[in-house]
């Protein structure tokens, strides 16, 4: 049973019979392909992550971490005063007979750096501040801040916690 015997039982021409089998061919071949791309594509590949995990584990069992620097539980903390630190401070701003708190600054006489070490206050700011305390000699009440260009009552607010007059 030849080409010529097929093509009559269906009734194509034998050109007719040649390209059928040929796309056949093509469209089999590009199946099989597709198949074994996706196959390759679905392999799951298996990482090593021992090494990893090793670091990872040891970090803090030897007296240096992967840094050089020792871990945290070689540090000795004192978490009692760590927790007291966060305690909010009760200071009334202006009154003299108050304890100041460790970081606030008497303003007739802190310097320049001080004052920048507010919140807000920047070196401009702080120059202005010195600047209206000369002019005015000395200050007599916190609010009188307010006096100073670029200080409103946000700002005077934020800062007067870490402020006061020694008299």
């Amino acid at each position: 049973m030849g080409i010529k015997d097929i093509s009559e039982k269906i009734g194509f021409t034998r050109l007719e019979l040649k390209v059928i089998v040929f796309l056949l061919f093509v469209f089999i071949t590009g199946l099989l392909i597709k198949i074994y791309w996706l196959s390759e594509k679905n392999k799951s590949v298996i990482y090593d992550y021992s090494k990893q995990d090793s670091l990872f584990l040891n970090i803090g069992n030897n007296s240096n971490d992967i840094e050089g620097k020792t871990p945290a539980e070689d540090k000795k903390v004192d978490y009692k005063q760590e927790v007291l630190d966060f305690r909010k401070r009760e200071f009334k701003a202006g009154n003299s007979n108050d304890l100041p708190a460790e970081s606030s600054i008497d303003i007739n006489k802190a310097e320049r750096s001080a004052f920048e070490r507010l919140p807000g206050i920047g070196p401009k700011t702080a120059e202005k501040i010195i600047t209206y305390r000369n002019k005015i000699k000395e200050f007599a009440k916190l609010d009188e801040l307010l006096n100073v260009k670029g200080i409103g009552k946000t700002k005077f607010n934020k800062i007067k916690k870490y402020l006061y007059i020694k008299k």
